[in-house]
């Protein structure tokens, strides 16, 4: 029973921690699971025992090439964003399902559905956010630098969470708390600049 259990913890500490790096960039974490999977670092649950054959890893592998030349590129990384927020969260219930082993399936998948997909969708909502910021800011100039940011950030959460999955689990929501911060901020400027331009409306108005 306690192999069991720790079984399930260790997986969703993994899984936590990969979700958050496709909240970053999908494929990379993904394509980290795949190659420990095959290195025989990591045992995924069998009906994911896909992750760890030689086709699953070069379609990672050329996907996630695709995917980090096509953030490189300003105005496409935007339009990428639109649908990035629902795949990460989709890729983000994938990786904490794959690595949750010796867990019933209906607490596996409810788990992976909202601290997998929880966790890749709100970093990946932040992160569009703040390229579209960068964008009306600076015109997408310094899109590739965000971009840059995205990548090593994905990249150190896999490596964390696969190697020392409780550093990647802190990092994880470390990340999280963090969006979650900017896209608060975020709102209040918007309610903010509401407020200010309601109230020159109604100076206006009394002129």
């Amino acid at each position: 029973m306690e192999e069991h259990l720790w079984g399930g913890f260790s997986g969703l500490v993994i899984g936590i921690g990969l979700s958050a790096a496709c909240g970053f960039r999908i494929l990379i974490p993904l394509l980290g699971l795949s190659i420990a999977a095959m290195g025989g670092y990591i045992r995924p649950a069998p009906e994911f025992s896909w992750i760890g054959t030689q086709t699953a890893l070069l379609a990672f592998a050329t996907a996630a090439i695709l995917e980090i030349a096509a953030y490189s590129i300003p105005w496409m990384d935007n339009l990428l964003d639109a649908a990035a927020t629902p795949l990460a969260a989709v890729a983000g219930i994938i990786a904490t399902a794959a690595v949750m082993t010796d867990v019933p399936p209906f607490l596996k998948w409810t788990i992976a559905l909202i601290a997998g997909g929880g966790a890749a969708g709100t970093i990946s909502a932040g992160t569009a956010l703040l390229r579209g910021v960068s964008t009306a800011s600076t015109g997408g100039v310094a899109n590739p630098i965000l971009a840059a940011a995205e990548f090593a950030g994905s990249v150190l959460t896999t490596l964390f969470s696969l190697l020392a999955p409780i550093v990647g689990l802190i990092f994880a929501i470390l990340a999280a708390v963090a969006v979650m911060m900017i896209l608060r901020r975020r709102r209040r400027r918007r309610a903010a600049c509401g407020q200010g331009a309601r109230a020159g409306v109604e100076a206006i108005r009394k002129v």
